[in-house]
């Protein structure tokens, strides 16, 4: 970094440590799930949710009871975002292809693009229950094409999912719904329970105990990614609002104490009136418990010298939503290479990406964006590979392959390649 870069408010940088009691926690309520099944399912409920059910499985009367627990006006508020989730990852689909072509003659290659057959979703109850967060997990993986897409929630306090998640669950196509959250949730779709279908692959948000619970069934199932608390950092200039600029710091610091919001600018001006304005809005949220620990927490400013300065901390920081509240957004997009999300713009908050617009908000956290992006289509998605040879172009590789196999002292390798050194087999 730039010795000129100045930090107004400053912490620490997290990391994903995860407390050895956690650990420990979830690797027995894993083991449980794995040996006992259901019956670990139900226990783990009662200890956990303090909810008796019958049987995790969410029956279609529960659905129904949950459309009409709903008013038409929510429905269509959750089908909206539904729509544009799909329409977004349907261009996605289009845009991952497979193909074929001969190489060299006699040599054809190619891959398919093809879906997993059983994907587990969770859907986080916790501290919010997340309506938008079944879009985000489901349809993906609908428009995949994957077979068989099983969804996962805990319960409330009476038993049952959050209508509008369960509704929302539904509508953005799960083909089984199970009422059972927390590490258990995890482990059932990995491994599989007496009522839980074991899965390829498992994706979605959550707690520290469900993150742990992937990492540890991970290589068992696949799994999109592991994440921390949710983040942003605005990138901002003289041309921002800076009460808009604070609104939308405490939009992701009213998330969890441990979120982060970091502040970039190159105008000393703005951060110290953002900086105002964050504290004269904090009064007025009903969240302004967590919102107010998450700032004083986690919350950063950053002023740099350019906005080219910015972009370097941006890349280096490479936090999960990324905004560009300056004067002439797309300027800076080429340089940005490390983010989960990006938002051009005054008129591009955070919240339209996680709630509604349609692109994914199960992005990667804690600086995964530099390797890695979020859910999307290709998540559910694997991309194989195939060739054909005939006896002529059998023969004119055999030799390298022979070559190769001589190097490595690979003998019956060796002796497989140049039993195809006759062209004139014709087999």
């Amino acid at each position: 970094m730039d010795d000129s870069i100045t930090y107004l408010k400053e912490t620490s940088r997290p990391s994903l440590e995860i407390p050895q009691e956690v650990t420990e926690s979830v690797s027995e309520i894993v083991g449980d799930v794995r040996k006992r099944g259901d019956e670990a399912l139900a226990e783990l409920t009662r200890r956990f949710d303090d909810v008796e059910r019958d049987s995790v499985v969410v029956s279609d009367e529960e659905i129904r009871r949950a459309h009409g627990a709903l008013s038409a006006e929510d429905r269509e508020t959750i089908d909206h975002t539904i729509g544009n989730v799909r329409e977004f990852h349907e261009e996605q689909r289009e845009h991952v292809e497979g193909f074929e072509r001969e190489f060299e003659p006699g040599i054809t290659m190619g891959q398919r693009v093809v879906p997993i057959e059983t994907a587990g979703v969770y859907v986080p109850g916790g501290r919010y229950p997340l309506v938008a967060s079944p879009a985000m997990t489901i349809v993906p993986a609908v428009v995949a094409g994957v077979d068989r897409i099983v969804a996962c929630a805990p319960p409330q306090s009476d038993g049952t999912i959050q209508p509008a998640q369960l509704y929302a669950m539904d509508r953005a196509g799960a083909d089984e719904i199970y009422c059972v959250g927390g590490a258990q949730a995890i482990a059932a779709m990995a491994y599989g329970t007496e009522s839980v279908p074991s899965a390829d692959v498992v994706t979605g948000p959550g707690n520290v105990f469900t993150t742990e619970a992937k990492r540890q069934v991970f290589g068992h199932v696949g799994i999109d990614f592991l994440a921390g608390p949710t983040e942003v950092l605005i990138i901002a200039d003289a041309s921002a609002d800076p009460a808009l600029v604070a609104t939308d710091v405490l939009a992701q610091a009213e998330h969890d104490p441990d979120s982060r919001a970091v502040l970039v600018t190159d105008d000393e001006t703005l951060a110290h009136e953002t900086m105002e304005a964050i504290e004269e809005q904090l009064p007025s949220l009903p969240t302004e418990e967590t919102a107010r620990s998450c700032w004083e927490a986690n919350g950063e400013v950053v002023l740099t010298p350019d906005l080219d300065r910015a972009v370097e901390v941006a890349n280096e920081y490479a936090m999960e939503h990324l905004q560009v509240m300056t004067d002439r957004p797309r300027e800076l997009v080429e340089g940005l290479r490390n983010y989960g999300s990006l938002f051009l713009g005054h008129h591009s908050p955070v919240v339209f990406g996680d709630k509604a617009v349609g692109t994914n908000h199960c992005l990667p956290t804690l600086e995964v964006a530099k390797y890695s992006g979020g859910i999307w289509v290709g998540t559910y998605l694997k991309t194989i590979t195939h060739q054909q040879l005939t006896a002529e172009g059998a023969a004119s590789i055999a030799p390298w392959a022979a070559d190769i196999c001589d190097l490595e002292g690979t003998i019956a390798h060796k002796r497989s390649a140049e039993a195809r050194m006759d062209p004139s087999d014709e087999r």
